[in-house]
């Protein structure tokens, strides 16, 4: 219903923010990375939404980025995960580092994430290893915060680059990461591994 709403910050608490947009105050539940690109109240903002309807509850949720927003879409849409877990997840790890996690089969990092036990990390590995994007993986579309775009997406957006599928140059990076923190060095490791 609202794919977006450009306001002013209204108030900002640990969870959500309240976004005056048209002389009204929308109540916005966010992510932890909204939340920290969220500016002082009194200036503006655009955040990325999704209302919620159920039958005790209307809820509308704020993402930084389209990649954020699709990403809960497609968390909340796998069987035993509702909108607020997918929220927590996308507070407690980046869309890459999500993405990676979720190519990659590391249903261990998933459990780190407060509130998932390992069978619900291992069915959303399996339900959404194959829908992760290639912007999503490399970190080429993503907030102004997101900065981190450390070695690991550089290194996988280089075997994207020479040819290699998004989803194998994340599971072979993932495999060497552990080995070395330099992108050139991961680049050569991975590319050995491939063969």
């Amino acid at each position: 219903m609202y794919a977006y709403i450009d306001g002013i910050v209204a108030e900002k608490t640990t969870d959500s923010i309240v976004l005056e947009a048209g002389g009204i105050g929308y109540s916005i539940l966010v992510s932890g990375a909204c939340l920290s690109t969220c500016p002082a109240a009194g200036q503006r903002m655009k955040v990325y939404t999704v209302l919620n309807v159920r039958q005790d509850a209307v809820d509308l949720f704020g993402f930084y980025s389209k990649e954020e927003k699709h990403m809960f879409q497609r968390l909340s849409g796998v069987t035993g995960v509702g909108p607020r877990t997918a929220l927590a997840i996308l507070s407690a790890m980046s869309v890459r580092d999500l993405s990676i996690a979720l190519v990659a089969g590391d249903s261990g990092a998933l459990t780190k994430v407060p509130g998932i036990g390992k069978k619900t990390a291992q069915r959303l590995v399996l339900e959404l290893k194959d829908k992760v994007e290639e912007t999503e993986l490399t970190g080429t579309s993503v907030s102004p915060r997101v900065a981190q775009q450390g070695p690991e997406a550089e290194a996988i957006a280089a075997l994207v680059s020479l040819g290699y599928g998004a989803s194998e140059a994340a599971q072979a990076i993932s495999k060497v990461a552990g080995q070395t923190e330099k992108a050139d060095e991961m680049i050569f490791l991975a590319l050995k591994s491939l063969g």
